[in-house]
């Protein structure tokens, strides 16, 4: 593996799941292998789980971690072409990405979209930059469209509930927020279930919802959530923005579309899943959130072993 971007840089999902679910067990089962190998953690956004679970997951592999808040702690970066720098940035990409890849033998980055431009934010301008110009691995810790390693979390977690001998039916389903949130969890979800191919995915939202198609292909989409939630083993949770017309706005925040028991009762017992943070009673009710279907903290611990799993195998591609 070379750079971690998305579901395609991955040969065999199943594989890397193992592979997680085994560090899982074994913490420090290859404790030397990252020895006197150094990762960097840039983030243009803030974050905490996957800050945390990252340099966790570097310490176990005997890699140091260094953390750098982008904006906060240096300078403002461009990364547009030929652009003429008379604003507030103040070093071009291209500078400090070729320095960067002589600091670090991995560069994990984290950036969020603007909402204002799809084309911008669809063109994935600020991992593209980095691995032209950084010369070393790079890992997306969630980009404008994607976020992988939460979706190869959501794989693991799965995988980890669910043992019949039949393919599962997972839900993806919209809900309420008091703020347009990006679709990269999403896209991202999507992209992965689809890849994994090894369930029955149906995504619902209200009407004016919809997802790229180079994601959601290969899912039922509906706008019916109740019909969509019958005798679903997994129901996943999140909101997000427009993506067609109007893109990166809220038309509907209709209260209705948040999960509680009563529509939990038409699924098959379902586990319910989010990526955290969570808006409680918004995006989902407190007696879902607290209550025995939820597996919210397994899937956010979860997110240790696939960083792990994903930067083993960067190592050992070097």
């Amino acid at each position: 593996m070379q750079n971690f971007i998305s579901a395609h840089d991955v040969p065999d999902i199943n594989a890397l799941v193992k592979k997680a679910l085994e560090y899982k067990t074994h913490p420090l089962h290859d404790k030397l292998l990252g020895a006197n190998k150094r990762i960097g953690l840039l983030f243009l956004n803030p974050s905490m789980r996957t800050r945390l679970s990252t340099q966790i997951a570097a310490q176990n592999l005997g890699m140091e971690a260094i953390v750098f808040n982008v904006g906060q702690e240096g300078w403002a970066l461009e990364f547009e072409e030929e652009a003429i720098m008379s604003g507030s940035t103040v070093e071009h990409v291209k500078d400090a990405a070729p320095v960067m890849g002589k600091y670090f033998d991995i560069l994990a980055i984290r950036t969020f979209p603007s909402l204002k431009n799809r084309e911008d934010d669809y063109s994935e301008l600020y991992i593209r930059q980095f691995i032209k110009y950084a010369g070393i691995p790079v890992v997306s810790l969630e980009s404008a469209t994607l976020h992988p390693l939460q979706s190869l979390t959501d794989i693991i977690t799965i995988r980890e509930n669910f043992n019949e001998q039949r393919r599962p039916k997972i839900v993806l389903t919209w809900a309420p927020h008091v703020k347009p949130l990006p679709q990269c969890v999403a896209n991202s979800f999507s992209q992965w279930v689809n890849a994994w191919g090894e369930a029955d995915f149906v995504i619902t939202h209200p009407e004016d919802y919809e997802l790229d198609m180079q994601f959601t292909n290969g899912a039922t989409i509906t706008h019916n959530q109740d019909e969509a939630l019958k005798g679903a083993d997994f129901v996943y949770v999140k909101n997000w923005s427009t993506f067609n017309n109007e893109y990166g706005k809220i038309y509907c925040n209709d209260p209705g579309w948040m999960l509680t028991n009563e529509k939990l009762a038409l699924t098959n017992n379902a586990k319910v899943m989010h990526c955290l943070p969570v808006r409680r009673n918004v995006e989902l009710s407190d007696e879902i959130l607290d209550g025995p279907n939820s597996i919210v903290t397994q899937e956010a611990s979860n997110r240790v072993w696939a960083a792990q799993a994903v930067l083993a195998e960067i190592l050992r591609s070097k």
